[in-house]
């Protein structure tokens, strides 16, 4: 887990908090006897990939599950894609992030095979390369032969709920308020997760969040993310004029496009998660609830 780059003392944190929640997905895998779909949500920086990454380890280790972790990132569109709806339907759109900017129908075909593979198969899980922002090349894709007994989908929308109708009317930030005066962008993105991203969330057995305590943290927590990605680039080699890293200014723009929904499921999203883990200001996990407790 060096490439997480982690504090020396997280191992009380996955003792404390992560060790019971895979304990409890154990469970629920043994008393169905089926491969389960697990979600991992939580607000851009909350720490899902590194929650997810120790689910994998315990329930590989611990428990003889065979577990593949899925990004909702990697199901993003192509850059491609992205600039036709641009032209199509809204110029925000060409942003990946929001719902609407995923193949849905890639990660739906991907679990499901995931989920009903013969000893044989070999599915092909798709990777994204943010540097870059487009998806690499299939040759680049992770491969995994036979069934899995546990499949993590682990994003910052997964398992989001559309807002009601009326929650739309009003922007909530400046990239709302002059980039969709008329709400074109955030009404068909709130459709979106009324349509197939209820059915790709619809395949979720059960359902971890990583709650921070308002979306205030996120800037920070973005910030963070996008350094610790300029790190692990430059110990590859790669050439900084062949990336497309951002700096505080286009951060900030950014995550715009996510204020809505993600202020919309830290109201949301508590009531209906299966194990809530709670993150602090300073991004370390300080609580643990269970809804069946």
């Amino acid at each position: 887990m060096a490439a997480e780059q982690l504090p020396p003392d997280f191992d009380a944190t996955v003792r404390r908090y992560y060790l019971p929640v895979a304990e409890r997905i154990a469970a629920l895998q043994n008393r169905l006897g089926r491969p389960l779909v697990v979600g991992v949500n939580g607000a851009q920086g909350s720490g899902k990939s590194t929650l997810s990454a120790f689910l994998k380890l315990i329930l590989e280790n611990n428990h003889d599950l065979r577990t593949v972790v899925i990004s909702i990132d990697d199901l993003y569109l192509t850059r491609a894609e992205r600039e036709q709806l641009a032209r199509d339907i809204h110029p925000l759109l060409v942003t990946r992030g929001v719902p609407g900017t995923h193949d849905v129908g890639l990660g739906i075909q991907t679990i499901t095979k995931l989920l009903n593979a013969k000893e044989d198969d070999v599915t092909l899980i798709p990777r994204f390369d943010k540097a870059r922002d487009d998806r690499c090349p299939q040759e680049d894709w992770d491969r995994f032969k036979g069934r899995a007994d546990i499949v993590i989908l682990e994003g910052w929308c997964v398992g989001a709920r559309p807002q009601p109708d009326e929650d739309l009317a009003n922007p909530v930030n400046d990239l709302e308020r002059n980039e969709d005066p008329a709400g074109a962008w955030r009404r068909h993105v709130n459709n979106q997760l009324k349509g197939p991203y209820r059915e790709l969330f619809g395949l979720l057995d059960y359902l971890v969040m990583l709650l921070v305590p308002s979306f205030d943290c996120v800037l920070d927590f973005r910030l963070k993310q996008e350094r610790k990605l300029a790190h692990k680039l430059e110990t590859t080699g790669v050439k900084a004029e062949n990336l497309k890293l951002m700096d505080e200014a286009a951060i900030h723009r950014f995550i715009m496009h996510y204020e809505r929904l993600t202020r919309f499921m830290l109201t949301d999203l508590p009531a209906i998660a299966d194990a809530l883990l709670e993150v602090d200001a300073d991004h370390s996990v300080t609580g643990l609830s269970f809804k069946d407790s």
